[in-house]
């Protein structure tokens, strides 16, 4: 059995810290070592326990969160982080991810959601609340290409893959995915997984640029 993920929460709702301290704890995979509300004592918990996630809310007094990791990176900690926020804006989720955060998470999300986006940004991904997916599409838009051999890979894809991929690109959960297809989570998981596979793309967040980039953005209705 592999060792649990460790996490360090920053936040200053104390109500909000404790909950998504606990919910994560009741997760086996999870192990919180570090919780605090005072974006200064952040560094002392990123140096003494070493975790492999950092989760810290964006905006704090009296430092903000992208102000407190342009900091911690300039100082040589080189924890994945994810930014958890309220904030929706298009502008908070290109700064964030500019300057080099893991992911950007919002408050509002579900919590299997914000597990699954921790063990994802562990293994290296980077991750984005469903919601913020098509804002993200067309900042990377900008950047990305689409690529010459974009329709011979999509001839990889069976029929039920390309459904599931127009779904990713409207940003939606794998669980919102399975209630609207009707089969399973896990189906939907293996259907992921085949997809990635196949358009040799690494993360959700790229299947869904690739998807629109490519004019499969309309989930068939």
């Amino acid at each position: 059995m592999s060792d649990p993920i460790r996490v360090v929460l920053v936040d200053d709702h104390t109500l909000f810290r404790m909950g998504l301290s606990e919910l994560l704890e009741q997760r086996g995979a999870i192990k919180v070592v570090g919780v605090t509300g005072k974006p200064e004592e952040a560094r002392a918990l990123l140096k003494e326990q070493q975790p492999d996630v950092l989760v810290m809310d964006l905006h704090m007094p009296p430092v903000d969160g992208l102000t407190l990791f342009r900091q911690l990176r300039q100082e040589g900690f080189t924890t994945p982080t994810l930014m958890l926020t309220v904030s929706n804006a298009e502008e908070d989720l290109a700064n964030v991810l500019r300057a080099g955060a893991r992911g950007y998470l919002l408050k509002d999300m579900e919590p299997d959601d914000v597990v699954d986006a921790i063990q994802r940004a562990a293994r290296g991904e980077t991750v984005v609340a469903p919601a913020m997916t098509m804002k993200l599409v067309k900042l990377l838009q900008n950047d990305q290409p689409a690529a010459a051999s974009a329709a011979s890979l999509l001839d990889l894809l069976t029929q039920r893959e390309r459904e599931i991929l127009t779904h990713l690109a409207q940003g939606e959960s794998n669980k919102v995915i399975a209630r609207a297809l009707d089969i399973s989570h896990d189906t939907v998981k293996l259907h992921v997984r085949h997809i990635l596979s196949k358009l040799n793309l690494t993360s959700r967040v790229e299947a869904a640029v690739f998807a629109v980039e490519h004019r499969l953005s309309n989930p068939p209705g």
